[in-house]
């Protein structure tokens, strides 16, 4: 008999490399925003609303990107959003200066762009999770696969500060756009040439992979195209309580994608080159404990279901992330403040796998639609965070503006008292559960 081949891991390293074009071509405006500010004449309140801008697009388009996933599959999906990464990025390096264009209308063609931006890469971790993970690798087994696509992106913005921090004082800010622009079309190009939306679509795939994969995978829990499954999943009592502890989770995280690298600079005092490299330290802490995370959930529900899997690594999580938080508030040094938010970081991306792992569970055959709406809300936290950091840092001071992430985090670990990531929709809504036949901590386990 032969031995599987290993077709999905393959699949898994080009969805990583997509995780990582994608954060490095969406968080290279925070770190430009330094400079950008004094060439364009903007205050922090403006740069705010542009990054905001990109918060709300990304967010309100989470649930069509899921859709989008189960329209038009993985492959198609992911390719036409890669592409659109890359023009939007040409796009904003031709933005006029202030002396061809008034303030507004500046602020409006940025904020339009990273709108824009924001919807173009809303639907990748849906698809990615919801759609092309869940049918690429067995159901005990996708937390880990997650959290390595999270170990992605964060690596992903961890090059964002040296490298674009490097081209804007080689090439200036928009060079430093027009220069990483290509790396989208290369990703698209290789993800439409090697990725598959169905294992056995794939020529390099045997019957053992595939046998594998479909090894703990209960026919009815296949993703359907069903109509009105956003419905379904809006009536779910756990996504919904998913979603929320989500967005409290993710206020900690836009802190670190919005301003990390202004707090480095302007607050900490660091060089621009510098507060660059330094800003990288939380992301590697985070897709180093993103990867542990994924492992820890995979372990925990293997033993005892998903619902513990999931709730002890999030609460433990966010606890930690929110006790480091507090400590950089008020860390004496520059350098400890760093290592404390690195650590911050590390619990909150700790946590990241086991909210998809729990969404993909309670969604069953619903998942790219719970994942989106899972995603939405942890995403319309990112437009609340541009805007609330920089006004409580200028009227309560940069402690106070640290202190209220951590309060988001302790209440988002404390609603996992009340989730059960072990009950799927349909069985939670009185229909056919969606693993029938399986007990149901075998939901990712």
């Amino acid at each position: 008999m032969s031995r599987p081949t290993q077709v999905r891991w393959n699949i898994l390293a080009l969805l990583v490399a997509l995780s990582f074009v994608a954060y490095l071509l969406r968080t290279n405006m925070s770190v430009a925003g330094q400079r950008m500010m004094g060439d364009l004449g903007l205050s922090h309140m403006q740069l705010g609303w542009v990054l905001a801008a990109f918060a709300w697009g990304y967010a309100l388009f989470q649930l069509p990107g899921g859709l989008l996933g189960e329209w038009q599959g993985g492959r198609k999906a992911l390719t036409l959003i890669a592409l659109f990464w890359g023009v939007l990025n040409l796009l904003v390096a031709l933005v006029p200066d202030s002396s061809a264009m008034g303030p507004l209308v500046i602020i409006s063609a940025l904020a339009i762009l990273r709108f824009l931006m924001g919807a173009a890469q809303a639907p990748l971790f849906p698809v990615l999770g919801g759609h092309t993970i869940a049918r690429w690798f067995p159901v005990s087994g996708w937390a880990l696969p997650n959290a390595l696509t999270n170990a992605g992106l964060t690596l992903g913005a961890a090059a964002t500060g040296p490298l674009i921090a490097w081209l804007i004082l080689s090439f200036g800010w928009r060079g430093s756009f027009a220069l990483t622009a290509p790396l989208a079309f290369l990703i698209a190009a290789a993800w439409w040439w090697y990725g598959r939306d169905d294992p056995a679509q794939h020529r390099a795939v045997n019957r053992e992979e595939i046998s594998l994969i479909d090894a703990d995978r209960p026919r009815s829990e296949a993703v359907t195209n069903a109509r009105g499954a956003w419905k379904v999943v809006l009536r779910s009592r756990e996504v919904l309580l998913i979603t929320a502890s989500y967005f409290l989770s993710n206020y900690v995280f836009y802190f670190f994608f919005n301003w990390l690298y202004i707090y480095l600079v302007e607050v900490r005092r660091f060089q621009e080159l510098q507060g660059g490299l330094l800003a990288a330290a939380p992301w590697v802490t985070g897709a180093i404990a993103a990867t542990l995370g994924g492992w820890a959930c995979d372990g925990l529900t293997r033993r005892r279901g998903i619902r513990v899997g999931a709730r002890v690594v999030i609460m433990v999580g966010l606890l930690v992330s929110g006790g480091f938080i507090l400590a950089a508030a008020t860390a004496s040094g520059p350098y400890l403040a760093v290592i404390y938010l690195s650590l911050c970081l590390g619990g909150q991306q700790f946590t990241d796998s086991a909210y998809w792992a729990a969404a993909i569970s309670v969604g069953g055959r619903h998942s790219p639609a719970a994942c989106g709406v899972m995603n939405t809300g942890g995403n319309v936290v990112g437009g609340i965070v541009a805007l609330l950091v920089p006004l409580t840092a200028r009227t309560l001071g940069w402690p106070v503006a640290l202190a209220t992430a951590s309060l988001f985090a302790f209440i988002g670990g404390v609603l996992w008292v009340w989730i059960r990531a072990d009950r799927p929709i349909d069985e939670a809504l009185g229909h056919a559960p969606a693993l029938a036949g399986s007990p149901a901590p075998v939901a990712v386990s």
